[in-house]
Parts: structure tokens; C-alpha cells; sequence
């Protein structure tokens, strides 16, 4: 099998780690649910955004993007539009579209959190107690302990472990595509690594230990517990857990990977119980849009745990991108044309990249990439895209900084 160059320069600042089984049988396929193309002219062209996304097909070889934006001050029936570009299938030169599902790697973090965040809402996790307190014994070698762990910090990747993903049978992950991983087994991998040097270090190993708590907690695994308050309740059809199954259900793009050799590899078939409730999940952009729209509109927290959420940490610069800072599973990261985005990223080392915010005034951005940029331009041409969406027929000046915005 030709090696794969599995991470862009982001992911290799950070690993395969730093962007990143109960089941949900998906309803109506994503494809039957068409999208506003955004090309009405009553409700303008969003040619600066079309042409984002064809510098990252065109010139960095990205081969398909999507993105979804939703907009509530701008009314129906201009409120919400979809621009693609490139390709969703090589084999069968299918376009791509913003309807497809896809692997959202880390994305799922957010997901996880909220479930913790409903869970000390009810008083059943307290978010300052020690990792101990729930998994007794779990953390207690390698010079690490989780009697000085909080959860707070294995949300906010803060607690000092290091990834399992750093480890150095993930430099080769394509070798491992096809392997069931249990959490309990990532763990006991993390622990037998040399911890990080910086005091915020993203670390999947946080949310699968999160997870764990879940379930200790509920007497449920940790996906049946997401499905069960946050997935079913919003309603998300092309959300689910794809457990062991190495393909993606229902209509979706194929993800691809450059080779050593310059060359390209399809990525999609992988086993995802390595990445668990830190990366595992299936979705679409209009999922996430529902799920982040729900989140910022305080349909799943109340406000108390919103507001926890959002108290954010400076992030290492490497591990995501300068600017950006971390709460307990939001990166608030800052935009040009005033204000912030508050949401999540996500990678899989299969090609798929997923990202899902809401800004201000509500707009909401939702991205799909099926092949990860792989060079310092592509990855900059990447997070341009996102500031495009969410500033294009913004004012440049003068709009002000979302209030409340804890930082």
C-alpha cells in the first residue's frame, strides 16, 4: 500500500491528535434534502466565498468543498446558502454538495462536552472534581494522577496528558485503518508517553477519559448517552456512531489522502473506535448547523454551563492556529471583520475535515473538505474560507465584539 501523508501542516504541528461506538439508523438520505444555492440573485452571488473555495480546489488541490452558511438577520428566503467546489467522488466525477455526510473527526469533542455540561447542570458531575473521584486507579502511573486531574481540565486540554495519537505507531496511521481500539486501551497508551511541555496541550486522551465518566456516571456508554440527549432530541437524521463499521452509510463523499509519492489514496473506509466520543462521529453540515445553533440558542444548556463552556484558555498556536483560544470543547477564534466564531474543528487521518461555528448576530458556518490541506498555504487558505463566510456582506469595520464574550 502507498504511504500516506495522512496530516496538513496543522495536523502536523499536532499530530494526527490535533484535529480530529451506539448506533443511529440514519431516516431520509441527505440527498433527498436540498439546499438554498445561494446563486439567487434577489438574494446576492456570495462570489467572494465561491471563489475561497475554488483557490482551495484549484490551487491547493483540495479535492471538494462545501460550506453552509445560515443567517437569521437576513431573512427567508435569503438566509441561508450552500457554495461548493471540485469533487465529491473521482471515480465517478460526482460534484461535490453541501448535502453529503461525512467523518467530522473532532468535531464530535463538542458534542461530548455538552453531555458532561448537561451532567453537572444536574448535578451528577461536578466539573472541579478529580478525574479519581469517578474512574478510581485509572491515572496513576507514569508519573501521572488523576487525583490532581479535574474534568474541567480534560475539557479544556489543560490537564497536563499527553495524546495516545502522539504516540509513534500514529506517524503510520493508515496500518492501523481496519483495528478496534478501546478506550481503556488509548488511555493506558497515553500514559506510557512523556507528557507535554506546555501548559495547553490538545490531547484526545481528555474526551475518551470524558467519555469514560459519562459513563460511569449514567450506567450507559457515553454514544448511547449523546445519541440520547442531544442527537435524537435535535432531531439530527445523518448524525450516528459508526462503531465498527469502516464505511459511511448513506449518501456521502469519498475523502482522500496525498501520498508520499504526490499521488492520491481513498481514505473513507476506516474503523473510527480510535478516535470514540473524541472523533468517531458521522454527520452532515446541516446537522451541525442544527446542533451548534441549538447549543448558542440555549436549547441544550442552561445558561450557567453555557457560560462555563465558553471560558476559554490562550490555545497553543501550534497545536491550532494563532488567535485561537479553548474553552471546555469551543475554540473561539478571532475574525476579521470584528468579533469571533465560537465552534469546533475536526480532521480524520481517512481526508474528511468538518467545521462547524456560530458568529455574531447568530450566523452560522458549517465547512466540508474531503481531502486535508496538506501545506502551510493550504491550511491558511482554509481558516481564510471560514473568516470568508462569516464576513462576506459584513461591514469591515465597525461591527462589534459579540457581548458577554468571555475571554
Amino acid at each position: 500500500m502507498a504511504s500516506f501523508r495522512t496530516t496538513s501542516t496543522l495536523g502536523r504541528r499536532a499530530g494526527v491528535a490535533a484535529l480530529l461506538a451506539a448506533m443511529v439508523v440514519p431516516a431520509a438520505p441527505a440527498a433527498a434534502r436540498q439546499l438554498p444555492t445561494g446563486h439567487d440573485a434577489v438574494c446576492g452571488p456570495h462570489g467572494e466565498l465561491r471563489q475561497a473555495l475554488r483557490t482551495l480546489t484549484d490551487r491547493d488541490r483540495i479535492t471538494g468543498a462545501a460550506v453552509l452558511v445560515t443567517d437569521p438577520t437576513a431573512g427567508a428566503p435569503c438566509g441561508s446558502w450552500a457554495e461548493t467546489a471540485g469533487t465529491a467522488d473521482l471515480r465517478t466525477g460526482r460534484a461535490m454538495n453541501a448535502t453529503d455526510r461525512l467523518r467530522v473527526g473532532s468535531v464530535t469533542k463538542t458534542f461530548t462536552a455538552t453531555v458532561v455540561l448537561q451532567l453537572a447542570a444536574e448535578r451528577r458531575i461536578a466539573l472541579d472534581a478529580p478525574v479519581d473521584h469517578y474512574l478510581p486507579g485509572l491515572i496513576r502511573r507514569g508519573g501521572y494522577d488523576g487525583r490532581h486531574i479535574t474534568v474541567r481540565q480534560l475539557l479544556r486540554h489543560t490537564s497536563g496528558l499527553p495524546d495516545y495519537l502522539d504516540a509513534p505507531e500514529w506517524e503510520h496511521p493508515e496500518r492501523l485503518r481496519h483495528r478496534h481500539f478501546e478506550p481503556r486501551e488509548l488511555v493506558a497508551r497515553a500514559l506510557d508517553l512523556p507528557g507535554p511541555t506546555n501548559p495547553w496541550h490538545y490531547a484526545t486522551t481528555n474526551y475518551l477519559l470524558a467519555g469514560l465518566i459519562i459513563g460511569k456516571v449514567t450506567g450507559r456508554s457515553p454514544e448511547e448517552e449523546i445519541t440520547r440527549r442531544v442527537i435524537r432530541p435535535l432531531g439530527l437524521r445523518d448524525t450516528y456512531w459508526p462503531g465498527d463499521d469502516t464505511r459511511i452509510h448513506g449518501p456521502h463523499s469519498r475523502s482522500y489522502v496525498s501520498t508520499e509519492g504526490g499521488g492520491l489514496v481513498d481514505g473513507t473506509d476506516w474503523n473510527m473506535t480510535f478516535g470514540g466520543v473524541g472523533g468517531a462521529l458521522v454527520s452532515t453540515p446541516a446537522d451541525l448547523t442544527r446542533f451548534i445553533t441549538a447549543l448558542f440558542g440555549g436549547r441544550l444548556l442552561p445558561a450557567g454551563q453555557l457560560a462555563e463552556m465558553r471560558r476559554t484558555v490562550a490555545a497553543d498556536p501550534d497545536r491550532l492556529w494563532p488567535g485561537a483560544r479553548y474553552g471546555l470543547g469551543l475554540i473561539a477564534s478571532p475574525l476579521r471583520c470584528g468579533g469571533e466564531w465560537w465552534g469546533h474543528a475536526g480532521t480524520v487521518p481517512g481526508g474528511h475535515r468538518a467545521l462547524t461555528a456560530v458568529g455574531p448576530g447568530g450566523r452560522s458556518v458549517a465547512v466540508a473538505l474531503n481531502k486535508v490541506p496538506d501545506t502551510l498555504q493550504a491550511e491558511e487558505d482554509f481558516l481564510a474560507t471560514v473568516q470568508t463566510a462569516f464576513c462576506e456582506e459584513r461591514p469591515a469595520e465597525g461591527t462589534a465584539r459579540t457581548e458577554g464574550t468571555p475571554k
